[in-house]
């Protein structure tokens, strides 16, 4: 039954369960659908998936339906993943999915990205995080990523320590850790007064040990590669009195919005996401850099910090009841799109 107006939309999740250690972006997006009237979302399950009754299908990163710890699960979940792409299709039932990535994931098996490009042929809309993402060849809505003030409302928050950068978040190859430890042993050569945390989970043994390497030596460097639960997020996020963000590849960053609903201000890569952020939450809190990062261009954004700005980043468009309701109207879109009534 499709529905209607006094039933509410009811949105298959992409995730099983609210867990301790969920993305707090899904956690509270999923929050405030449940208060949005209009629309229902339900966790997902493979037998709710492929026999249960839904009127759309809701992804975030689609590759997360894949994988699995052994050969056997492995092959398993990519069984029930086809099976799901054919329900989707034979049923018609709209797909939205956030585009919280402009690259397609690698290092993926070829049956992982045929699927991949099965689901994104089956996709109705797209809600893209910001308003420079470039067209994505579907229908689009536009809900901007949330803050995250409500989320650490309560966490303990650490003094900035004056002089200290800090880099957190997990530390992958395209987020050039690397490149900042360099820089920052430029900047340190030049002023010892200087620090550097360097805080989050390694994806991997390889990159661990290249940021190992490049800091070695340097004292005023102090690395804290492990996973980071909430508390410990915010104590290295609000220790800093800079918040620096390398990325070689950035277009929507919740680790940026998570720094400024802490009231630290940010060091970013100059792009058009980067300079509309600036010019949303006002002066002084999104400092941008062009081409590659330097000693004295870390040195430069610790200077222009300690000018004047307002004591709170401007967030306001970014809460999360706005949120639930732009994704219940997406929905509604993705229904009249997949009917053949686009308001488009």
């Amino acid at each position: 039954m499709p529905a209607t107006a006094a039933r509410p939309i009811r949105v298959l999740q992409p995730f099983a369960r609210i867990r301790a250690t969920t993305n707090p972006y899904i956690a509270m997006l999923h929050a405030s659908l449940e208060r949005t009237p209009g629309v229902e979302p339900v966790l997902f399950s493979y037998p709710r998936a492929l026999v249960g009754r839904y009127d759309v299908v809701h992804l975030h990163w689609p590759e997360t339906r894949l994988g699995g710890r052994t050969p056997a699960r492995r092959a398993l979940r990519l069984l029930l993943a086809y099976a799901f792409w054919a329900r989707v299709r034979l049923t018609r039932t709209p797909v939205v999915r956030t585009a919280h990535n402009l690259e397609v994931p690698s290092g993926l098996s070829r049956l992982d990205y045929t699927w991949l490009r099965l689901f994104e042929g089956a996709t109705t809309l797209h809600v893209v995080l910001n308003e420079t993402t470039p067209p994505t060849g579907r229908p689009s809505a536009t809900v901007l990523h949330g803050h995250y003030r409500d989320w650490f409302a309560d966490a303990e928050r650490s003094d900035a320590v004056p002089g200290q950068v800090t880099y957190a978040g997990l530390v992958r190859r395209y987020k050039n850790v690397v490149g900042l430890v360099r820089a920052f042993r430029e900047a340190h050569a030049q002023d010892p007064a200087l620090s550097l945390l360097v805080a989050g989970n390694p994806s991997g043994p390889d990159i661990e040990g290249d940021v190992r390497a490049a800091a070695d030596g340097d004292d005023a460097i102090r690395l804290d590669l492990r996973f980071l639960d909430d508390a410990d997020l915010v104590r290295a996020v609000t220790s800093g009195e800079l918040v620096v963000l390398p990325y070689l590849h950035m277009h929507n960053s919740g680790t940026v919005l998570l720094a400024l609903s802490l009231d630290r201000p940010v060091l970013v890569p100059d792009n058009e996401a980067n300079r509309a952020l600036a010019q949303e939450v006002g002066p002084g809190w999104v400092l941008t850099f062009d081409g590659e990062l330097d000693g004295a261009t870390v040195r430069r954004a610790l200077e222009a910090v300690r000018g004047p700005r307002a004591q709170q980043p401007d967030l306001s468009r970014r809460e999360w009841d706005d949120a639930g309701v732009a994704h219940r109207e997406a929905y509604r879109e993705a229904l009249r799109l997949r009917r053949g009534t686009s308001t488009l």
